[in-house]
């Protein structure tokens, strides 16, 4: 009998690692299919002849696919599955990917809607399945996954001039090369759902659809998250134009937004483990703020190579923290892992609705002044609105 228990604790200790394998690997895959659009955007939108406005619709689609699919997440695990709905999800995310590369303008813009499907799954479910799987180690494990996925979206950055103009791929096949990564994260996941699965759980619509909009603070969580991503995605799609503004060559810029996130993931890793030994983490909002609005105001300033890189640092530690924290939060802020994937539904629908006006904002804003200053001062205000939604969302309570 020992002998047998034994076997089984192995078994699902074999489990639980191939598990925590695959969260790393589905977080490895949430952003490159994103982030390395931005260096590659110059490219794109002389190759296609399309504007600034119609150029930020690659990081704004997405964006609104988040949006319209976050709510609908949780129902279609609650009936298949966590472990089938982030396969699933992997696999249109491949296919986006994929279709992206061919087509020109009408491929682009399908295989962009796909990929924000298969993100918008893995985005939404992963809070959840920490919640369900490791309810004690929340905070480590949303550490380890929101880093790995921080990793992959700074890498993809700074290998997408690289990719396209050093080995000669061109922006398509440096797309499409992060197809790789879904293609290790389908085999991985693969194993999870071919045995028996576990029953469904109980439909959460009284949940996600009444009780957490009548939540202020489940308001203020998404509003948190929505104004963090608003930033993110507007910097990813126009940072790299905004220094080449100051002087700095394609390559370059394109480093640079690989150092804005590479700069974050050591706060990526440290904001949500820190969350977990404090009740209130208002502290950790009011540090990452302060971080983060130097680093905006000293982007508006600018100066030479050196001090850039400094106001880029910055940039990098509040954008690592704030978003580590705000995945952290779906599971501090809930009871269940059921309302850990409803809030994460929630503040992903209505806070990516808030982001996906970033991108095309900034790009509007810019063809209309033709200098990058309106722009800057937009980050700023939304950094300070950021903070006062994560003080509030910060307080030790439950929705």
């Amino acid at each position: 009998m020992e002998r047998y228990t034994v076997r089984a604790e192995k078994e699902i200790s074999i489990k639980k690692m191939l598990l925590i394998v695959g969260i790393i690997f589905a977080a490895f895959n949430l952003r490159p299919a994103i982030t390395s659009v931005g260096p590659l955007i110059g490219y794109i939108r002389e190759d296609l002849g399309i504007s600034n406005g119609v150029a930020g619709l690659l990081t704004t689609i997405p964006l609104i696919v988040f949006a319209v699919l976050s709510p609908l997440a949780p129902k279609f695990a609650s009936r298949y599955g966590n472990e089938t709905a982030i396969f699933a999800g992997l696999v249109v995310l491949l296919a986006g990917m994929i279709i992206r590369t061919f087509g020109a303008m009408i491929g682009l813009l399908l295989g962009t809607v796909l990929i924000g499907v298969g993100i918008a799954i893995g985005n939404v479910l992963l809070p959840g399945i920490v919640k369900e799987r490791f309810p004690d180690k929340i905070g480590l494990m949303t550490s380890v996954y929101s880093t790995a996925m921080g990793m992959l979206a700074g890498i993809a950055s700074g290998l997408a001039i690289p990719l396209s103009e050093g080995l000669k791929f061109g922006w398509k096949n440096a797309l499409l090369f992060w197809a790789i990564l879904a293609i290790v994260a389908i085999c991985l996941w693969f194993p999870l759902i071919s045995g028996k699965q576990r029953s469904a759980k109980p439909p959460i619509e009284h949940i996600s659809n009444g009780f957490l909009l009548r939540s202020p603070l489940a308001w203020q969580v998404t509003f948190f998250m929505g104004l963090q991503s608003f930033l993110f995605y507007s910097m990813v799609a126009w940072l790299p134009e905004i220094l080449q503004a100051d002087g700095l060559s394609a390559s370059t810029a394109g480093w640079m937004l690989f150092l804005v996130q590479i700069a974050g993931l050591p706060a990526t890793f440290v904001a949500p483990a820190l969350s977990d030994k404090y009740a209130d983490q208002r502290r950790i909002v009011a540090v990452l703020g302060a971080i983060y609005l130097a680093g905006l105001v000293g982007l508006l300033y600018g100066g030479p190579l050196l001090l850039i890189v400094f106001w880029i640092i910055l940039i990098g530690i509040g954008q690592g923290a704030s978003i580590g924290l705000v995945l952290a939060l779906f599971g501090l802020r809930t009871r269940s892992s059921e309302q850990a994937s409803a809030l994460s539904g929630m503040a992903q629908s209505i806070g990516y609705l808030l982001a996906a006006f970033g991108p095309i904002l900034i790009g509007v804003l810019y063809d209309k002044t033709h200098s990058w200053v309106a722009p800057i001062l937009l980050f700023i205000a939304v950094c300070v609105l950021m903070i006062i939604a994560g003080l509030n969302a910060g307080r030790n309570k439950y929705v």
